[in-house]
C-alpha cells in the first residue's frame, strides 16, 4: 500500500506493454476521462467535489466498464490527498487495520487525509464492513468505494449513511466512439503503431456488443486490430466479420445474484401483467441468453399465471406447469420454447388477481384472528365424547341439497359476512361473479333472519 500516482496502475508501476488495450488506456487525468457528464458537467456532483478540494466519502455504483475506479482515483489524486488502494477481492480485516494506521501515519506526519479505495466493495462481508466503518465515521479514512452491485443490498445501513451514492451510467455511443477514435490514435499506449479503420458495420456491432463497458469494446477493439492483416499501403481494414470474431458473444449486462437478475425479472412479470407478448419475449432472451437459470424463469411464469391471470382462464396455470415440465424434460434449446409459448399465452390471456388479492386478505384476516374457534357444527368428531359436547352437530351435508349448495356459515363468528374473495368481469371469472353474488345474498339473508331472531 501507500500514496498512489494516478499516473501508476494499482500495482504501482506503469502498464506493461502486454497488458490489454483497456489497462493502458484508462485515463490518467480529467482531461482524458469520457463520459459521465451528468456528474462531471459544471455545477455537478463531482465537479463542485474536484473544483471545492472538498472530501466526502463516496460510493462509485455503475456497470462493468464505466469508469468507476478510474474516476475515484482521479478523484484522490485532484484533491491532493494520500491514496490507498485496496480490492475487496483480496482485502479483509486485517488489510483494512492496516489501512487505517497507514493513514492516521500520514495525518500525523505530512497532515495529508486519507482516500481509501476500496474497489468491489460489495465483496466485503458485514464484520470487514464493520471494521471500516468508525474510521470512516471519525474521518480517520474517507471511502471511496466502487461497485456493480446495488448498495442497498450490499452495503450495511450505517456505512451507507455516512457516504454519498455516486450514480454512473453505461457509456453512451458518442463516448464510446470516442474511446475507439482515442485508443487508434494513441501510438504511446494504444494502437497508433498499428494503422487501421474500421467499417461502419464493425464498429456498430462492437458498439452494440460492449453493452456500454469501455473495456469491453477496448479489449475487442485490440482482438479485432491485431488479427486484421495489413494491405499494401500498411492499413488493417477491420471490417464486419473480424469484430464478430474479436466479440464471439456479446456482452449482456446480468448478474443473476445482483440487481440486475431482479430488475429483468420484474420486467419480464410487468410486461405479462400487461399483456405485451413483444416486449415479454424481449425480457425472457434477455435472461435466457445472460445464463439464467430456465427452471428459476419457468417457476416465475407458474407465479404469474396464479397471480395474475388465475380464474380469469385456468387454462394459463396449465399451460404454465406444462412449460415447466416440458422445459425438464427437453432441457435447452428446445425447452425454451415451451416457455416463449407459456409466455405468450400469458400475455393473451384475460387477467384478474381477484384470487391474489383474496389470499393476502384472509392472511392478514388470519394473523389478526388466529384464536377464533372453529364453529362448532363445521368440527370433527371421531369420538363420543366429542359428539356429546355438540361436535360437528347440525352440519348440514352440501351434496344431500339441490345443486349442491346451501345456505350455510362456514366463517368463524366474529367473520361473519366478511367476503375475501371478489371476482372481476373478464374470462371464466365473468361467469362465477353472478352465482357467487346469489350465493353469497341467501347467506345474508340467513344472518339478517339470525339477527332477528336473537332480538
Amino acid at each position: 500500500m501507500g500514496q498512489l500516482n494516478i499516473f501508476e496502475n494499482v500495482t504501482g508501476g506503469q502498464p506493461r506493454g502486454d497488458a490489454p488495450l483497456a489497462e493502458r488506456m484508462r485515463p490518467r487525468h480529467l482531461g482524458e476521462f469520457i463520459g459521465q457528464s451528468h456528474l462531471l458537467g459544471p455545477g455537478k456532483l463531482l465537479e463542485r467535489i474536484l473544483r471545492n478540494g472538498r472530501f466526502h466519502s463516496l460510493i462509485l455504483w455503475g456497470p462493468p466498464g464505466c469508469g468507476k475506479t478510474t474516476l475515484a482515483k482521479i478523484i484522490a489524486t485532484h484533491t491532493e490527498s494520500h491514496l490507498i488502494y485496496l480490492s475487496a477481492v483480496m482485502a479483509g480485516a486485517k488489510e483494512i487495520r492496516a489501512a487505517v494506521e497507514e493513514a492516521k501515519e500520514a495525518l500525523a506526519k505530512r497532515k495529508m487525509r486519507t482516500w481509501l479505495l476500496m474497489d468491489e466493495i460489495h465483496r466485503l462481508n458485514k464484520a470487514q464492513q464493520d471494521t471500516l466503518l468508525p474510521h470512516v465515521e471519525n474521518g480517520i479514512v474517507f471511502l471511496l468505494g466502487a461497485t456493480t452491485e446495488n448498495p442497498s443490498f450490499e452495503i450495511i445501513r450505517p456505512l451507507l449513511s455516512r457516504a454519498q451514492v455516486v450514480v454512473l451510467e453505461p457509456l453512451g455511443e458518442v463516448d464510446l466512439k470516442q474511446i475507439i477514435n482515442s485508443a487508434l490514435r494513441d501510438a504511446e499506449r494504444g494502437l497508433g503503431k498499428f494503422p487501421a479503420r474500421l467499417t461502419e458495420e464493425a464498429q456498430d456491432y462492437l458498439l452494440a456488443a460492449s453493452g456500454g463497458d469501455a473495456r469491453v469494446i477496448l479489449n475487442g477493439l485490440e482482438i479485432a486490430v491485431l488479427t486484421t492483416p495489413a494491405d499494401s499501403e500498411g492499413i488493417r481494414n477491420v471490417d464486419l466479420e473480424a469484430a464478430k470474431q474479436a466479440l464471439l458473444r456479446k456482452s449482456v449486462h446480468y448478474d443473476k445474484a445482483g440487481e440486475e437478475h431482479y430488475n429483468l425479472i420484474s420486467a419480464l412479470h410487468k410486461s405479462v401483467r400487461g399483456s405485451d407478448p413483444d416486449a415479454a419475449l424481449y425480457w425472457l432472451a434477455r435472461m435466457l441468453e445472460a445464463g439464467e437459470d430456465p427452471l428459476y424463469i419457468a417457476r416465475r411464469i407458474v407465479r404469474m399465471a396464479l397471480e395474475d391471470i388465475g380464474l380469469a382462464d385456468p387454462a394459463a396455470l396449465v399451460q404454465a406447469v406444462n412449460a415447466f415440465r416440458a422445459y425438464h424434460f427437453l432441457g435447452s434449446p428446445e425447452g425454451e420454447l415451451a416457455l416463449g409459448q407459456a409466455i405468450v399465452y400469458l400475455c393473451l390471456a384475460p387477467k384478474s388477481n381477484s384470487v391474489y388479492v383474496a389470499m393476502d386478505r384472509a392472511v392478514k384476516s388470519a394473523m389478526e384472528s388466529g384464536d377464533a374457534r372453529v364453529p362448532l357444527h363445521l368440527r370433527n368428531a371421531p369420538t363420543g365424547l366429542m359428539k356429546k359436547l355438540g361436535y360437528g352437530k347440525e352440519y348440514k351435508y352440501a351434496h344431500d341439497f339441490e345443486g349442491g349448495w346451501l345456505a350455510e356459515l362456514y366463517t368463524p363468528g366474529e367473520l361473519e359476512g366478511v367476503l375475501f374473495y371478489e371476482p372481476k368481469d373478464t374470462g371464466w371469472e365473468a361467469g362465477f361473479k353472478e352465482q357467487l353474488r346469489q350465493r353469497r345474498a341467501k347467506v345474508k339473508e340467513l344472518l339478517d333472519k339470525q339477527d332477528k331472531s336473537k332480538t
